[in-house]
């Protein structure tokens, strides 16, 4: 029974259909894990059959990823992914959640505890404290916007990539993250292609969702959310990853009851590089008392 796979569910949020997976364990609590940018829901697919035993767990695709429907003309925001990700949470409607997210995931994970404090039971971020005060989307309005409309022209004229065989696809995987497995990294390939007519395989992900919106990430704005998280939070860095340790640089500060895991020989993607700790940490940490 438990080496089934999970049954795939849509729902309508701002008008677009969205894919979930549904991993089941009626009767337990809910857990909705949260995938990062340019990633898709099956990339839970370890962690998910290891919290089943303990939690009715749901994993979301988001909008323009996986086999969720792409959002054209939209802006990608986190204001739009947090829309979807209450849509899913009402969908289900058994408050207090528990959540899970990875990066972007890890965002709108920590942003909807704060914006909807008394709907999260706890949370769980890997490396979603947002992108640091150096990042060139903090950058002034005017450098924002002109960095934002040449993007999108410059995506307007790019053919999305292809690659000749699943092995190619591959091979791009493990150059993303050089901590993958081959069985890891064909798995998570897999789950995020589609073949073209030639044989040839490209991403699932919109090409549009590449781009930072030009607004809607403010520093401030985010740390007043954050601020309003009642529930336990855990977070995770990776100490080989490219971003900063959320601690070191106060951005954790924000909220009020955490516990940051600094993980070693991880990069940003924690569940995958060292799934033994994330999962010991996480589940010992939502299963408590």
């Amino acid at each position: 029974m438990d080496d089934l796979e999970p049954v795939s569910h849509y729902y309508y949020s701002h008008r677009l259909k969205l894919q979930f997976w549904d991993w089941g364990k009626e009767g337990k609590p809910t857990l909705v894990l949260v995938h990062g940018g340019l990633d898709h829901a099956r990339n839970w697919d370890w962690v998910a059959r290891a919290l089943r035993e303990h939690f009715h767990v749901y994993a979301m695709d988001l909008r323009g990823h996986g086999n969720s429907e792409w959002a054209r003309g939209a802006l990608y925001s986190v204001a739009e992914h947090l829309l979807d990700l209450s849509a899913l949470a009402d969908v289900i409607g058994d408050f207090p959640i528990y959540l899970v997210g990875h990066s972007l995931g890890g965002i709108l994970t920590l942003l909807y505890s704060g914006i909807y404090p008394d709907r999260v039971r706890k949370v769980v971020a890997i490396e979603g404290m947002g992108l640091p005060a150096n990042h060139r989307i903090h950058k002034p309005a005017p450098e924002r916007m002109r960095t934002w409309i040449e993007g999108v022209r410059q995506t307007e004229r790019r053919e999305p990539r292809s690659y000749p065989n699943l092995d190619e696809a591959v091979a791009r995987m493990k150059e993303a993250n050089p901590h993958l497995s081959d069985e890891v990294a064909k798995h998570l390939t897999v789950h995020g292609t589609n073949w073209n007519a030639d044989g040839s395989l490209i991403w699932k992900f919109d090409n549009y969702a590449r781009n930072f919106p030009p607004y809607g990430q403010n520093l401030d704005d985010m740390r007043s959310i954050l601020n309003e998280i009642k529930c336990p939070v855990l977070l995770f860095w990776g100490m080989e990853s490219w971003a900063p340790d959320p601690e070191a640089d106060g951005r954790a500060n924000a909220i009020k009851n955490y516990r940051l895991v600094r993980v070693p020989k991880a990069g940003h993607w924690v569940h995958h590089d060292r799934l033994d700790v994330f999962l010991e940490e996480t589940t010992r940490f939502l299963t408590e008392e």
